[in-house]
Order: structure tokens, then sequence, then C-alpha cells
């Protein structure tokens, strides 16, 4: 879609769908995508400029959760069906994680944070912070979202994601392109080498007991093989 074709909700001008400011009021510019079409649309606007459907996105009241990027406290809002902590400060996300869970198995949920058509460019690099949970305050690790995504988010195990802007878009993209299914495929082929070489080692320790004239390496070895590969697949 030509970015031409979005205008800033709040005075009206020509502005680009990535950036998160108008250039000329300043307004947030936020995307979401039309519920019916999915397209692109600003989440100021009541309507979709293309299709005429009604915007799926609703701002509820601010929270006592402090953003972990900047510490101002977090904004419910909704979009479609799903529940968010957002910052009005820095445009970051909260999102807990059965919620989260959630939104990576469930379509509809995705495509109401997503605009099918278009492939977004990663943010520019920043400096690395480690950012306190919003539920807990203790500090988050790191992770590179479905081990090849490219998209480095914060994690608290036990609460939520924090996501910083445009994030949450390049991760529902990079599960509808097939991307859990590759970090799948991927898992089971690591499996498969690691299994491949318990069973070269146990073949060579066979193979030196046999040469030293000893039994005690190889029973040793395909005693303890079955209780590597169960432990291995159990991950």
């Amino acid at each position: 879609m030509d970015a031409q074709s979005l205008h800033c909700p709040n005075c009206g001008a020509v502005a680009d769908p990535a950036a998160g400011r108008c250039p000329y009021c300043q307004a947030r510019l936020a995307t979401v995508s039309c519920p019916q079409c999915f397209a692109e649309m600003f989440d100021g606007a009541a309507y979709c400029p293309h299709c005429g459907a009604k915007r799926a996105r609703t701002e509820g009241s601010d929270t006592q959760a402090p953003c972990p990027g900047c510490r101002t406290p977090l904004r419910a809002v909704s979009v479609g069906d799903t529940p968010l902590l957002e910052c009005p400060q820095c445009d970051g996300l909260w999102v807990d994680t059965e919620l989260f869970d959630r939104l990576c198995a469930d379509r509809d949920a995705q495509a109401a944070v997503l605009h099918r058509f278009t492939q977004r460019t990663a943010s520019p690099e920043r400096s690395i912070r480690y950012r306190p949970c919003a539920r807990c305050g203790k500090i988050m690790n790191r992770i590179n979202f479905g081990r090849m995504s490219g998209t480095v988010v914060d994690v608290c195990r036990a609460h939520g994601t924090f996501l910083d802007p445009g994030e949450l878009h390049r991760i529902v993209d990079f599960i509808q392109r097939g991307g859990l299914e590759r970090t799948r495929d991927a898992q089971i082929e690591d499996l498969r080498e690691e299994r491949k070489r318990l069973e070269a080692s146990q073949r060579a320790a066979e193979r030196t007991a046999l040469r030293s004239g000893s039994g005690s390496a190889a029973g040793a070895t395909s005693t303890s093989l079955p209780d590597l590969l169960r432990a291995l697949f159990q991950r």
C-alpha cells in the first residue's frame, strides 16, 4: 500500500505509516489493521480509508503499572478483542504472558495488529538496556523471539513481555510467514544432530573398549545413552 494514501487523523496532513508522530502537528501515529480488509490505518481514524469499516482500537484509562522503557504509567487499550497496555510516552507495549501466548496462536488476534500486505523494516539498533518487569519490577531477560526472528524482546517469564514500537507487528509478521514452524523444524533438526553425535560417541566408546579388551566402557555408554536421549527429547 502506498504510504501517501494515509493522512494524519488530527490535522489531515499526508503521513508515513512507519512514522511515530505526524511531522506537522506531532500527533501520535500508531497504526492498526482494518478488521475487515486488513489495510493499514491510523489508530486515530474512526473508519478505514479503504473499505469504510470501523476501527478496531479503543483506549481505556491509565494504570498503575509503570512502562519498563520510560516509567510512564501504562494505558489500557484494546486492539480488536486483544487487551494491551501501551505507553503514551514512548509507544511501547506490555503484553501479559497468557495473552501473549494467545496472540501467538490466534490468527484473528494477529490480524487486528498486523497489516497483512506490508513488510516492515527493522527499527534502528539501540543501546542494550535491561528493563524491569511492569508487574514485579525484576529485571527481564532479552530474548530473540522464535530464536530466528531477529526481534529481541524483554521478557519476564512469570508476568509478560515488553515490546518497543513496531516489534509487535514484526513478531506477528514472523508468525504468519511461518516463522514458528521454521523454528520448530530447526529445533527438531538440532535434536536429530545431537542424537547422531551421541550415537557416534557411543560407537567410538565401544570400539575403544573392544580394542582395549574391556567391556566396561561399552557397558557404561550403552546404559547412559538412552537416558541422555530421553532427556534430550523431553526439553
